[in-house]
């Protein structure tokens, strides 16, 4: 019978090129890393609703990486409501060029987000803010992300309008978010990419004037 590291790790190969993700033998490596390191909080802390080691791969981390391809090079990130790190955790993972501030407003998961952080050994690139956002000035970035936010429909407005002119709004939401954009006079567009395997989860790019 396999490890529940062996069937997550396994199903990243099987499925990254499904999600238009590429993963190297040192980022399934780090990827394991940081699933180990979650289940080890994740009982005290309730990080992710209990799910097996492939729907963690799938629609959690992968689900988190298909943001990449939406981050310009040399991205400053500040990623909203981290609660276990997604998607900002696995993104930085894959991608080494970027930096983020990682806002969360419970500090018992902040305390994990620290220490995911230092033992993934990437405290040098990302910080931790453990606060509302509405209570902080926003960081400076050009993107920003958003995966889990409590009562996200209606924090939307408050979270566009605290985010930075000109950024990239990555948000991974349900079809309801279509309504919500339409409506958002602060964008100039945005596109709705659907989740595979999915006809209810998307990833929403919006493009903030």
């Amino acid at each position: 019978m396999k490890t529940p590291l062996q069937e997550f790790t396994e199903t990243l190969e099987t499925h990254a090129a499904r999600y238009g993700v590429q993963l190297a033998a040192p980022e399934l490596s780090r990827l394991r890393d940081y699933y180990e390191h979650l289940l080890k909080w994740n009982a005290r802390l309730h990080l992710v609703a209990p799910c097996s080691p492939a729907e963690f791969a799938t629609r959690h981390v992968l689900e988190s990486l298909t943001a990449c391809a939406y981050m310009p090079e040399d991205s400053r990130v500040c990623d909203v409501g981290s609660g276990g790190g997604l998607p900002i955790i696995p993104c930085l993972i894959l991608r080494p060029d970027l930096r983020a501030t990682l806002v969360e407003a419970s500090t018992k998961k902040a305390v994990f987000l620290r220490e995911a952080l230092s033992y993934l050994k990437m405290p040098d690139r990302a910080w931790v803010i453990p606060h509302r956002f509405e209570q902080i000035a926003v960081p400076e970035c050009e993107v920003v992300t958003c995966r889990a936010l409590e009562s996200f429909t209606a924090m939307y407005p408050r979270l566009v309008e605290w985010s930075p002119p000109a950024s990239r709004l990555l948000l991974f939401g349900g079809s309801a978010f279509d309504d919500l954009m339409d409506a958002d006079q602060t964008l100039r567009g945005y596109e709705a990419v659907k989740m595979p395997g999915s006809e209810q989860r998307f990833l929403y790019v919006g493009y903030k004037k």
